[in-house]
């Protein structure tokens, strides 16, 4: 999960909390801000939460995309990111929040999993620091915190579910991390910066271009994998991340099957 604040109005205790650290947070609808977290925010989808949203509504991720995100820059990255488009409403509601609750529950995206938390590192691969780098969002409404209900951030991970998220996204936030490191000066290409895009949000475009254009001409792939790839988005998003991240870094996976020498 990225943690760019793209909303100046939260205040964010800079505190480092790891796994460990313990917190008490409770929300359900008897709390009073029941629903508040949900307006005024601009709320940065993942790639594997676009994948959970387009298929819930029975989107392709271009018709997805279209209706419900607005495209931005990361500002440290240059990176192409997506938020949820906001309702034009007094309170700039999510467009899923309902006085209820949320109509899409079960596949809220990742910064709503690790709310109140936040994610100082972007890093969710094997071997980064284990502890990780988690903080609380203090919004003045949140009533949350009133509730008797103990948490360790590693319990609140696995209970959200962002623990399997953050592994889906992981070549993901990898390539936002190893791009943070580049030189100032050192800018993608439109090109690059498309076709990342594309790999990252707009899956089902990517698979197009993947059995439709002369990709796997240049860069043959194992019938097995194909196979998968036709079928399985998760498997298409993590095979594009790689490829991606061979041609733009020029480290090879040896698990990956396509090489490609440019974009």
């Amino acid at each position: 999960m990225v943690s760019e604040n793209l909303d100046n109005t939260a205040r964010i205790d800079p505190v480092r909390l790891g796994n460990n650290s313990h917190f008490q947070f409770k929300c359900h609808p008897g709390v009073s801000c029941f629903t508040q977290c949900c307006r005024g925010i601009d709320i940065i989808l993942t790639p594997y939460d676009i994948i959970q949203l387009k298929t819930r509504l029975e989107l392709d991720s271009g018709e997805f995309l279209a209706i419900y995100t607005e495209p931005h820059l990361l500002e440290k990255t240059d990176m192409p990111m997506v938020t949820l488009k906001k309702l034009d409403d007094e309170q700039d509601s999510c467009p899923f929040v309902r006085e209820e609750g949320c109509l899409v529950y079960e596949q809220r995206p990742t910064a709503c999993r690790y709310y109140p938390l936040g994610v100082a590192s972007l890093q969710h691969k094997e071997g980064a620091d284990d502890e990780g780098f988690f903080f609380f969002v203090h919004e003045p409404h949140c009533k949350g915190f009133e509730e008797a209900c103990d948490w360790t951030v590693a319990e609140w991970r696995q209970d959200q579910g962002v623990d399997v998220r953050d592994a889906v996204n992981a070549e993901w936030t990898d390539l936002l991390v190893r791009k943070r490191s580049f030189p100032s000066n050192i800018k993608l290409t439109e090109q690059a910066k498309r076709m990342f895009f594309m790999v990252s949000y707009d899956i089902d475009k990517f698979r197009s271009f993947v059995f439709e254009s002369s990709f796997l001409k240049r860069m043959p792939v194992a019938e097995e994998t194909l196979q998968q790839l036709k079928t399985d988005d998760v498997a298409l998003l993590k095979f594009g991340l790689n490829w991606f991240k061979e041609v733009l870094y020029k480290q090879k996976d040896p698990q990956q099957q396509a090489v490609g020498s440019s974009l």
